[in-house]
């Protein structure tokens, strides 16, 4: 059964053209109905589905949903209501986007998939660094699982103007340890967010990059 209806993305096309507080506020029935409860439900069953995999992880909902409304005080777009769902798997849930975890959108447009590390400090950077180095073996045999490969792509991120010398030479060899951002993308069809195999299509994919997150939380294991 699927968690969602043809009013899930109808709520978002409508929101699009009408992106302000009293819109929203006449039609806040509908989107606790059609978009809030139906998403908090789903990503409930993902978390079930993920613990499986990783039975420390101890996540509710509303610890991994990303809030609808936006955070404008630095942005030019002023409309106050983001044009999506997202959620954030992961022990940190949405409160750390630099621990690997497993990162969703879903929209009119499209279903966005994240993963690996994306914002994180300079210690964190330098902690990856330091430990692919000492398992360069290991970080390629990850990113070059076929499943990987054929789900992501690649690892993706900007890479350093400065690299530390301590890494130069290490950086010939692998350029990844250039990077100051370690994460890989991929995107779906709008039209599977009301497929009954939703889940299971996602589950595919947080699959294909376990091997990837792994290795990436192993270069955190002595960060606090």
């Amino acid at each position: 059964m699927s968690h969602f209806n043809s009013s899930f993305l109808t709520f978002f096309r409508e929101l699009a053209t009408n992106n302000n507080s009293e819109w929203f506020n006449q039609n806040r029935k509908t989107y606790e109905k059609e978009v809030k409860k139906p998403f908090s439900d789903f990503v409930e069953e993902m978390i079930r589905r993920i613990q499986e995999q990783e039975p420390d992880l101890q996540l509710k909902p509303s610890d991994a949903i990303a809030r609808i409304n936006k955070d404008i005080r630095f942005s030019k777009d002023k409309t106050p209501y983001n044009t999506h769902v997202s959620a954030n798997i992961s022990v940190y849930g949405k409160k750390d986007k630099s621990y690997p975890g497993f990162f969703f959108r879903l929209s009119p447009e499209n279903i966005e998939i994240y993963g690996g590390v994306y914002a994180a400090e300079n210690h964190v950077i330098q902690a990856i660094r330091t430990f692919i180095l000492a398992n360069i073996s290991d970080f390629k045999k990850a990113y070059g699982d076929p499943l990987f490969i054929e789900k992501y792509g690649a690892i993706q991120g900007e890479k350093s103007k400065r690299i530390p010398p301590e890494f130069k030479e290490a950086v010939l060899q692998e350029p990844l340890i250039g990077n100051k951002q370690f994460y890989f993308s991929a995107t779906l069809p709008a039209t599977l967010i009301s497929s009954p195999q939703l889940a299971d299509q996602l589950m595919e994919y947080y699959m294909a990059a376990k091997k990837v997150s792994n290795f990436l939380r192993l270069a955190r294991t002595d960060l606090k």
